[in-house]
Parts: structure tokens; C-alpha cells; sequence
């Protein structure tokens, strides 16, 4: 079971998103929040809040606590370009691009909470039945 979650044109360059991939790709996504919260850039906070969004509506479709997912695919892309121009020297333009992200996110449960919860009833019927 998995979900996916993605998240278009946010103002960050790529580059400076990907810095933090292979830190995060290690870790669980409640775990990578609490790494990322401690980062003071940008693209940590936009990572951040992406994160948590993926997690939250994986909580929502899935019915599966935080510490069950796991990333499956945690990848940014490139988005638009922004062309913008400041005066340069002798009349000429000199080119900004001001780059964007696309960020894809999927979660999968590592566990079923299903059978956790069938597991948990029939444990406490067994303890009802010894009583």
C-alpha cells in the first residue's frame, strides 16, 4: 500500500533541494522532519513541509501511524524557469533564471494495521477467555 504525493513548481532550485536527499532517504519520514527542522535553509523548509503533507494524507488514505511508513521514491526534478534581466555593463541584459522544483514523494506502510488490529483483538479475547 502506498501513497504518492506531489508538489509543483516550488520556489527552491533544484539543486539546492537535493542537497539534502541522501540524508533524508535514509531515514523514516517522522524522523526526517525532525531533521530537517533543525536546518536553516530554505529548501530545508520547503522539503519539510512537503514531507509532512505526504505523511499527513498517507495517514488519512492509508489509516497508518507515522512510524509504519517508510519512502519508497523521494526524488525533485525541474520545474519552470522564471527569465529575468538586469542591466549590464555597455547596455547589455544579463540573464537570471530564477529556477523552480517539482518534488515527488511516495510512502508505502511497511506493515498492514489491519492484521495488527486482528492480532490485538484476538489477544484480548484469549486474555478475556483466561480470566
Amino acid at each position: 500500500m502506498e501513497t504518492k504525493a506531489y508538489f509543483v513548481n516550488l520556489p527552491v532550485s533544484p539543486k539546492k533541494a537535493r542537497f539534502y536527499l541522501p540524508a533524508i532517504k535514509k531515514l523514516k519520514p517522522a524522523e526526517s522532519l525532525e531533521f530537517l527542522m533543525y536546518e536553516n535553509t530554505d529548501a530545508s523548509e520547503i522539503l519539510y513541509k512537503a514531507i509532512k503533507s505526504a505523511i499527513s494524507s498517507a495517514r488519512q488514505t492509508l489509516k497508518v501511524e507515522d512510524n509504519l511508513l517508510k519512502f519508497k521514491l523521494l526524488s525533485v526534478e525541474q520545474g519552470q524557469k522564471l527569465k529575468r534581466y538586469r542591466p549590464g555593463s555597455r547596455g547589455n541584459a544579463k540573464p537570471i533564471n530564477r529556477r523552480m522544483s517539482h518534488i515527488k514523494i511516495i510512502l508505502e506502510a511497511s506493515k498492514s494495521v489491519k492484521s495488527v488490529r486482528k492480532i490485538e483483538a484476538s489477544k484480548l479475547k484469549i486474555e478475556k477467555t483466561k480470566k
